[in-house]
């Protein structure tokens, strides 16, 4: 079994809770960041990847990467700038990591990436699989040259697990906390027309099946991360309005408004993925919060 892991983007939504797991199953854990850490159980390297600097030392001992880092693709309007941010946010990242392998002496065996169920683009009502092919917009783009970038651990000898994330349903951030805050005051209403596939995927479900990937040596190429039950963002806004006990009377948002406020950027909100499971499910991985219904109880009821 794997003992020693090093994360990138540790410190995120997912890698904070993910480093806890890992130390609670008695892993040794360490993160790779711009800053230094508050965990003294959680030993921080520094790297500046815009600078290609990273400390060599953050692979001593090393035989499983978690790289998770990214700049968030809802951090702010998609300029040119910021595209090209997004992307060599995670490609640079790996890159560098790559480079160190190659140059220095080391015992890592796996690389487990993330990726995004973005890969696929908007493809309306389509059951989507792991070999099904990518879209054409900027999100398609970003995640096939991630999956490329990370693919290059294969030249290296190593695993290479690719692991693409759908919506994260998280009680304390990400896409649900935005969504609720309407429809807590009563002014929750479907985007679009409501009928776009959301592949959500609750936060327990992701540490779980990213400790799933380490633990499994078998494990390689890429898989869905995405709950079996995929609903229309129609269904998800009535699930939380219920579980929320609160009204939904408003019309639905026009696709045009949320154009004209967050440009190429609203593609996140209207693209429609119906992503399959079929594939993690084979393999042995038990989804905790299969169902939408589970999923939010849980997170309304803490």
């Amino acid at each position: 079994m794997s003992k020693c892991i090093l994360l990138t983007g540790g410190s995120g939504l997912v890698g904070s809770k993910l480093t806890k797991l890992l130390l609670d199953k008695g892993y040794s854990v360490s993160h790779l960041s711009r800053k230094h850490g508050n965990d003294p159980k959680v030993k921080t390297y520094i790297w500046d990847v815009s600078k290609w600097q990273i400390d060599e030392r953050c692979i001593e001992g090393v035989d499983t990467i978690v790289h998770l880092a990214g700049a968030s693709v809802a951090g702010g309007r998609w300029t040119n700038k910021r595209k090209k941010e997004i992307i060599e946010s995670r490609t640079k990242s790996i890159g560098l990591i790559y480079q160190l392998l190659k140059r220095k002496s080391h015992q890592v065996s796996t690389v487990i990436s993330a990726s995004a169920t973005g890969y696929y683009g908007d493809r309306g009502d389509e059951l989507l699989t792991e070999d099904s092919a990518p879209g054409s917009n900027f999100l398609a783009n970003c995640c096939l040259q991630w999956e490329h970038a990370v693919d290059i651990g294969e030249s290296l000898s190593l695993r290479v697990l690719k692991l693409r994330t759908g919506v994260v349903l998280d009680a304390k951030g990400g896409a649900l906390s935005k969504l609720a805050a309407p429809v807590k005051f009563g002014l929750g209403s479907p985007l679009g027309n409501g009928k776009q596939w959301i592949p959500w995927i609750h936060e327990q479900d992701v540490i779980n099946l990213y400790l799933y990937g380490i633990e499994n040596n078998d494990l390689s190429g890429v898989y869905n991360m995405a709950a079996p039950n995929p609903v229309t963002n129609k269904q998800l806004t009535r699930a939380v309005a219920k579980e929320m006990h609160r009204p939904l009377w408003l019309p639905k948002v026009p696709a045009f408004a949320l154009e004209l406020l967050l440009g190429e950027m609203s593609t996140i909100i209207l693209g429609s993925q119906k992503v399959s499971a079929q594939k993690i499910e084979e393999v042995g991985f038990k989804f905790k919060y299969p169902t939408l219904t589970w999923a939010l109880k849980d997170i309304f009821n803490r």
